[in-house]
């Protein structure tokens, strides 16, 4: 039941979103830009785990992600303006992103600011 509960909770989530943006773009930019994903996830763990020093782990991790994922959102407009169509543009701009993620991964290893080791 728990998982279900989960599930129904960001399923709602992101069909308000979406519908809230069919509206209006920029109130549905404004809670689109609210990290949903990353509080719920942070909520379902702590409930899951009690685990605090895991919670802040994931904290900074995903601080340190959100970086490279702001090349999604910097592509698809210029992609789109561009005359791509929806899906090319959106197929490129995930790719972007992967290489970003990848790029940023590399340099938070070497650099030993991440070690993506899990319960760290």
């Amino acid at each position: 039941m728990y998982y279900f509960i989960k599930v129904i909770v960001s399923a709602i989530l992101i069909t308000l979103i979406s519908e809230i943006s069919k509206r209006s773009s920029i109130a549905g930019s404004i809670l689109a830009s609210v990290p949903l994903l990353s509080v719920l996830s942070i909520i379902w763990l702590y409930l899951d785990t009690k685990d605090i020093k895991l919670i802040s782990r994931l904290s900074i991790d995903i601080f340190y992600l959100v970086i490279p994922s702001l090349s999604f959102f910097i592509c698809l407009p210029l992609l789109l303006k561009k005359g791509f169509g929806f899906y090319i543009s959106l197929i490129l701009s995930l790719v972007i992103m992967i290489v970003f993620y990848f790029i940023m991964m590399f340099f938070l290893q070497n650099l030993h600011i991440i070690p993506f080791q899990s319960k760290e």
